[in-house]
């Protein structure tokens, strides 16, 4: 008899949390995309340069709230890796090898496209997942996916950014002040000791620890977000077959509808602002944005599909319990839709570029609708209706 695959409460509560999110995104984009190709264009743009204790309001939500969204994605990676899809060895390589595949492949083809040229910094745009978007789009389809694939696309989606957070701390930093780097790892070495060796499971002073360790890392000139990483893994986590649960499960399920509702669309309103001027479509044309395009929505799927068949046909790992390679052909060019990250990312490779920024935000933003519209297509073709009992 085939087992069941069963989710657990968590991880429903975390899916329809990131449907949700990829409703509000879509509507914030509307939104940012309506007021910036508007006669409300220039104060809709000023609005978002405008400062407040040193920083501008973009700053303070691409740096600040942008890290509390990758303390969730930690979060998150860190349940996947204690009791999730990444818990068993076994289990784990696939979406391991998923993401590798996904990240290394549109990477070399926007590097074919732009090596030895200005925009060659753009490289890292077309590497990331978003992981609201791609469950979204999932969810759309309802029970036509097997339970098994979701967990999938979430475990590469997480590995993905993570990937993502990696190249962003070694290749987006400009310059590293290391006394303030080297105290932002020291308040991350003394949280891990609290947990670890004193086991404190007070999660105020992991916060109040996290907020310092945002600062210092912030004045390192290291992007402020990757504190929001190192802060998940600091933070305790236990299995929910003890009483109470941990610090991190409270934390996660905490931090889900803010996350959705507040971050994320606030993210979009400040960074969506995208001008479509006389010639944009001609600016599609550029290596640049040919490299983020065929990126996210040609090389996903295949590097997420050929790294995962080598190893399954040479027997390192299998295929999840329902899923046929239709579904991952499927997953990949979902994870075409790079949107949140490709744009963060964006800002960061070229960074005071505007109008580099605008066309590389169109490429993005085309892309991940064409990555979407693609593989829901693909997956409602391909994808059954469970059938019910008479």
């Amino acid at each position: 008899m085939q087992k069941i695959y069963q989710l657990s409460s968590t991880f429903n509560r975390f899916f329809e949390s990131e449907k949700s999110s990829a409703i509000i995104l879509i509507i914030a984009t509307v939104i940012s995309v309506a007021l910036t190709n508007s006669v409300m264009s220039d104060s809709y743009l000023a609005f978002w340069r405008n400062e407040f204790l040193g920083l501008s309001l973009e700053h303070w939500i691409n740096d600040g709230l942008m890290a509390i969204f990758f303390l969730m994605i930690g979060l998150e990676l860190e349940r996947e890796i204690y009791v999730g899809e990444l818990s068993l060895l076994r289990n784990a390589l696939l979406p391991i090898f998923a993401a590798l595949g996904g990240t290394l492949a549109p990477a070399l083809i926007h590097y074919l496209f732009n090596a030895d040229l200005p925009t060659q910094s753009g490289i890292g745009i077309p590497m990331a997942t978003d992981i609201a978007f791609a469950l979204g789009a999932l969810a759309l389809l309802g029970k036509r996916i097997p339970p098994s694939l979701k967990v999938f696309v979430v475990a590469f989606a997480v590995i993905d950014d993570l990937i993502a957070i990696i190249v962003i701390a070694l290749f987006y930093t400009n310059h590293v002040a290391m006394f303030y780097l080297a105290i932002s790892i020291g308040i991350f070495l003394v949280l891990l000791c609290l947990n670890r060796i004193f086991r404190i499971s007070l999660l105020p002073v992991y916060l109040i620890g996290g907020v310092f360790m945002w600062i210092f890392m912030l004045k390192s000139g290291v992007h402020a977000t990757v504190a929001g990483v190192m802060l998940a893994f600091a933070i305790p986590f236990w299995s929910r077959d003890q009483q109470q649960p941990s610090p991190s499960h409270q934390l996660e399920n905490f931090l889900h509808k803010p996350v959705a509702f507040i971050v994320l669309p606030l993210f979009a309103l400040a960074n969506t602002g995208i001008v479509f001027g006389a010639n944009w479509a001609l600016d599609l044309a550029s290596p640049n944005s040919l490299g983020v395009m065929l990126g996210l929505v040609v090389g996903k799927p295949l590097g997420v599909l050929i790294l995962s068949m080598t190893v399954v046909l040479i027997g390192i790992c299998r295929l999840p319990s329902e899923v046929t390679w239709n579904h991952m052909i499927g997953a990949g060019l979902l994870g075409g839709i790079g949107f949140t990250i490709s744009i963060f990312i964006t800002n960061l490779a070229f960074e005071g570029q505007l109008e580099l920024i605008n066309a590389s935000k169109i490429a993005v933003f085309t892309a991940s609708l064409l990555a979407g519209l693609i593989g829901l297509l693909w997956l409602r073709v391909v994808c059954k209706m469970p059938e019910t009992a008479s």
